[in-house]
C-alpha cells in the first residue's frame, strides 16, 4: 500500500524534528566567584622561568630544593589550620511621615429671593478630611561563627596563591553539624605554627548545615501545617 506524498511529509518531518532543548536541559546554577577566580587562573600559563621548562634540572617544587624548610603549607596536599571567627552585624531603620488636609463648602445664598439661613440651600456641601500616617521600622540581625578546622592544598596557583578547602563533621547526641571552608591564602600569611585567619582568606566561602532535634524545631512548617493554623481559631 502506497501512502500520499503529503503523509510520508508530514512523517519525515516529526521524525527531522529535534527535540526542545529547553525543556530537557536544566537551567546551571551561576558560578560563585571562587570558581570564577579558578577558571580565569587556569586559563593563565605559568611562566616556566618560575617552575622550570621540561628537562629542566632544577625543580622548584623538589624536598630537597629548600634545606630548610619551615612547616608552612606551600604545596599540594599540604594542610593549614584555619581559625574561623566571623562576627556580621547589620542593622536597618526606617521612617515615614505624611499628612494631607482637605476641605470643601458649597452654598447657595440666594435662589429666586433670599434663603432662610436654616434652610436646606443654605449649607450644600461642607466636608473636611484629615489623613496622616507616621510609621517606622527597624530591622537587626547578628550572625558570629567561630570555628577550628584544617584543610587541604588542592591547588598551587599562578604568583604562589593556595587554593584550600576543607570540612569538618561532628555528631553528639544525635546532632550533626557540618562546615566547610574553601578560598585563596597566600604563603605569606601563613603564621609560622601553620595557622591562618578567615580574614586573610580571599573569595571565601563557608557553608554551615545542621541536622538532629534542634534542627528540626527551628526548621519552617510546612504549608498544609501554616495554613491550618491561620483558619484555626485556637
Amino acid at each position: 500500500m502506497k501512502l500520499p506524498a503529503a503523509v510520508l511529509l508530514v512523517c519525515l518531518g516529526c521524525q527531522a524534528a529535534p527535540p526542545d532543548s529547553k525543556k530537557n536541559q536544566k537551567k546551571q546554577p551561576e558560578p560563585s566567584m571562587l570558581d570564577k577566580y579558578l577558571k580565569s587562573a587556569a586559563a593563565n600559563p605559568v611562566d616556566d622561568n618560575v617552575t622550570g621548562g621540561p628537562g629542566s634540572i632544577w625543580s622548584p617544587s623538589a624536598r630537597l630544593a629548600d634545606l630548610a624548610p619551615d612547616v608552612r603549607a606551600s604545596q599540594v596536599n599540604d594542610v593549614v589550620t584555619i581559625l574561623v571567627t566571623e562576627t556580621i552585624n547589620a542593622a536597618a531603620t526606617g521612617s515615614s511621615v505624611t499628612q494631607r488636609q482637605s476641605a470643601a463648602s458649597q452654598s447657595i445664598t440666594a435662589l429666586a429671593g433670599p434663603k432662610s439661613p436654616t434652610g436646606a440651600l443654605a449649607n450644600l456641601l461642607n466636608q473636611s478630611g484629615n489623613q496622616q500616617l507616621n510609621g517606622t521600622g527597624t530591622t537587626t540581625r547578628v550572625t558570629t561563627l567561630d570555628a577550628t578546622l584544617t584543610a587541604r592544598v588542592v591547588k598551587v596557583l599562578p604568583g604562589g596563591l593556595l587554593y584550600i578547602e576543607g570540612s569538618k563533621d561532628l555528631q553528639v547526641n544525635s546532632e550533626q553539624q557540618a562546615i566547610t571552608v574553601r578560598g585563596v591564602i597566600r604563603t605569606a600569611d601563613v603564621t609560622t605554627t601553620n595557622m591562618i585567619s578567615s580574614s586573610q582568606i580571599a573569595d571565601m566561602e563557608i557553608k554551615l548545615n545542621g541536622k538532629g532535634v534542634v534542627g528540626d524545631a527551628i526548621r519552617r512548617p510546612n504549608a498544609l501545617y501554616r495554613l491550618l493554623m491561620g483558619l484555626l481559631p485556637f
